[in-house]
């Protein structure tokens, strides 16, 4: 049995490297499954709970594409008001009675500590797809993957490498799990970018000076992209502010065109941003004139997604060692199967 057989993945806290290598691994091998040069029927039968309390769009269709590659079954819900939540019902009971329904949930809700809360319920895993402005484990280790493929390109590794976050650090709960990530790793220097009202948590901050890294907080861009190895970008979490006028003090206040990175970045600094980016005339955080750029990696970012929640549903589930047998054909036309 592997060690995330039947078992929840809440937090990043619970990954080490040894873990976190074995998720990779996994990852790497669904590549022919989600270019559809081959069908995979390993979870024929199996039926995923996908329940998003808070909207979403990549995050909630990769998490049903993830489980409909691997040949399994998917039962979605949308919204606070489409459950029995708005009747005023608990996690605790939702979880209880959907967990029942499933062999496995993936799970986004807007308050903080949620997902820890659901899991006390379920009978089956679930998993972690963002609680509030806690965390995002699993947009954690596709981030973390998509930078360990990008640097691998370029013939460097994590270790020793310059990280800039920029944008809002206090809610975007992407920043808190991958920052808790690399502090796994050695020698990792931090540039934090944001305004002060929206800095990094004080309990991020301590996780890195005391895993030993080093980091600079600014509130400048000018001056402090010229060392970056990834540029991590995030929008304002508008939906975390008590209004929309308070958000919109902050909304375009770091914005990143091909001027720009051209004139303050490295040649080879990598672009991520966990998306969705806005861009809205009034913010236009990362422009559309790098779409073309080839260090623009949020697409690359996103693809990576959906092979890595195929591999923790593997994981979960117990089938990784499986994947081969049950493998077969695609039968069907595919673009992708040709690149």
């Amino acid at each position: 049995m592997n060690q995330f057989e039947g078992s929840h993945i809440l937090s990043v806290n619970q990954l080490n490297l040894d873990s976190i290598q074995t998720i990779f691994n996994v990852a790497s091998r669904m590549m022919p499954y989600a270019l559809r040069e081959k069908r995979n029927n390993v979870l024929d039968g199996a039926i995923l709970g996908n329940l998003f309390f808070e909207p979403s769009t990549r995050t909630r269709v990769s998490f049903g594409c993830a489980f409909n590659l691997l040949g399994g079954h998917v039962r979605e819900t949308t919204g606070m008001a489409s459950s029995s939540l708005s009747k005023g019902e608990s996690l605790y009971d939702t979880a209880r009675v959907l967990s029942t329904y499933s062999d496995v949930i993936a799970m986004r809700h807007p308050d903080s500590y949620s997902a820890k809360e659901f899991a006390e319920g379920s009978r089956v895993p679930v998993i972690n797809g963002g609680d509030g402005s806690n965390e995002h484990p699993t947009q954690a280790l596709l981030d973390l993957f998509t930078i360990q493929k990008e640097l691998k390109c370029a013939g460097r590794g994590i270790d020793g490498m310059h990280i800039a976050m920029v944008g809002d650090l206090k809610f975007g709960r992407t920043v808190h799990s991958l920052s808790r990530l690399l502090c796994m790793y050695k020698n990792i220097s931090f540039t934090l970018i944001s305004p002060a009202e929206l800095a990094m948590p004080d309990y991020v901050i301590s996780d890195i000076e005391n895993a030993g890294h080093s980091i600079k907080i600014t509130d400048q861009l000018e001056g402090h992209l010229d060392k970056a190895d990834i540029l991590y970008l995030t929008r304002i979490q508008e939906e975390r502010f008590p209004s929309q006028d308070e958000a919109n003090k902050y909304r375009g206040k770091f914005r990143l065109n091909r001027s720009i990175y051209t004139q303050h970045c490295k040649s080879n600094t990598v672009i991520m941003h966990p998306l969705p980016r806005d861009s809205r005339a009034q913010a236009n955080e990362l422009d559309n004139d790098l779409n073309s750029h080839p260090n623009l990696a949020i697409f690359r970012q996103a693809d990576n997604g959906l092979l890595i929640r195929m591999a923790l549903f593997a994981l979960t589930l117990g089938v990784d060692t499986q994947l081969e047998k049950y493998e077969c054909p695609v039968n069907w036309y595919s673009r992708k199967a040709d690149r």
